[in-house]
């Protein structure tokens, strides 16, 4: 088994079955591909050592955790095989750990197999439960069953309750708005998609909504808004509101066209035959709506 190193040079070491070993500024080091070429100085967002493939196209093998997409051995003796997207080398543990142990990860041995694991980036990993091969995994992207799953959704814009379309407003009094809330206009709502045996669940809701008042006001809002009720007469509302300075007179029709925009925060994770990975996705949606906005008419 390989541990990581500590060498105080940024020189690339030799190392068995084509790779190499890389080590940043900070002494951390890891096995790569021996054509790998390094460039002294140049540093990624995380401060580790630069490197390229030297070509456009991701190599066969390769780690996401370095610049470039770094390529790395596909398969070390002793270690295993690399499997892309999880950045580790496995092998089929020999012997099987007993049922009920803690590697099985909550599993059962008739579900899949335990691998023993070598991951440069996390060394605390040891280990992994998978149903299938690792590599077989590997193979599947799942962002893309993620991406699958979203257009299985219902993803539409803001259901817009208030302003109404039929209300009447006032220069000077505030507004309050707020949207109805159901799983297709605002959410939670969730859908998986399969590949093989990985599956991808994801579940998307409006993290925030931005309201475009029409008279060059902006307003975001980071819930659905509340529900104005009478009791409180002229006050602001607490979470999502406006108040116009101008009527809307000059406008286009005598109206204030008025936009919301939703984003859906979409969370997905692998939670069926992989090593769950998570991520996340976003996607925008709109719904107009045009409103008067007249002047508060004194009577002597």
């Amino acid at each position: 088994m390989i541990s990581l190193l500590t060498v105080g040079a940024l020189q690339p070491a030799a190392f068995g079955d084509g790779g190499k070993v890389v080590c940043d500024k900070k002494g951390w080091c890891r096995v790569v591909a021996g054509d790998t070429v390094t460039t002294p100085g140049s540093t990624g967002s995380e401060g580790e050592q630069a490197s390229s493939s030297g070509g456009s196209a991701k190599p066969k093998c390769y780690d996401s955790n370095m610049v470039g997409d770094a390529s790395v051995p596909c398969h070390l003796d002793g270690l295993g095989d690399w499997a892309n997207g999880t950045n580790c080398y496995f092998q089929l543990a020999d012997p099987q750990p007993p049922a009920g142990d803690a590697r099985w990860e909550g599993h059962s041995p008739e579900d899949g197999a335990v691998y023993a694991a070598y991951c440069p980036d996390n060394p605390n990993t040891t280990s992994r439960w998978f149903a299938q091969a690792p590599a077989e995994v590997a193979a599947i992207d799942p962002e893309v069953l993620a991406q699958e799953a979203v257009r299985k959704m219902r993803l539409l814009g803001p259901d817009i309750a208030s302003p109404r379309v039929a209300g009447k407003y006032t220069v000077g009094v505030p507004m309050w708005m707020w949207v109805n809330q159901n799983a297709t206009t605002y959410g939670p709502q969730s859908a998986s998609a399969s590949a093989g045996a990985v599956t991808v669940t994801a579940t998307a809701k409006v993290s925030k909504i931005v309201w475009q008042m029409g008279d060059g006001v902006s307003v975001t809002c980071q819930g659905p808004g509340t529900v104005y009720q009478a009791a409180v007469g002229m006050a602001e509302s607490p979470t999502c509101g406006h108040v116009y300075e101008k009527t809307s007179a000059g406008a286009p029709g005598g109206k204030y066209q008025v936009t919301a925009t939703s984003t859906w925060t979409i969370d997905w994770a692998v939670t069926a035959g992989g090593g769950g990975q998570t991520g996340q996705l976003s996607q925008t949606q709109q719904s107009q709506m045009q409103v008067a906005i007249g002047e508060l008419q004194v009577v002597r």
